[in-house]
């Protein structure tokens, strides 16, 4: 008969804790789903500054905590290279929409 009792409150004692644990984990859950990246507002590759869409969808990626979006994976790549660079240019860009021109667009093989 103490087996059992030493069984029973081992089992009470476990189902506590896995159902502590699982609140827990559930508890941190919606903290990750609320943060959201700061949407691209540009029309424009962040890297060829050709016009999204053309080549297809656009690549998105997320850096940081915005998403950047990209005519094509392979611009991802150069990104990666200075992604700072880029950042302000984006940051100049949202900041100033109407001076913000791109570059004349160079050949997309060419970047």
């Amino acid at each position: 008969m103490n087996w059992t009792k030493t069984y029973l409150g081992a089992a009470l004692l476990s189902g506590i804790l896995a159902i502590s644990s699982t609140a827990s984990a559930a508890e941190r859950q919606p903290e990750q789903k609320t943060q959201k990246l700061k949407p691209y507002t540009l029309k424009t590759c962040l890297v060829s500054d050709e016009k999204l869409g053309e080549m297809g969808d656009p690549f998105v990626h997320k850096y940081q905590d915005r998403e950047i979006k990209f005519c094509c994976k392979g611009c991802l790549k150069d990104f990666n290279k200075a992604p700072a660079k880029y950042i302000k240019k984006l940051e100049t860009a949202e900041k100033n929409p109407k001076d913000a021109k791109p570059a004349p667009s160079k050949a997309h093989g060419a970047h």
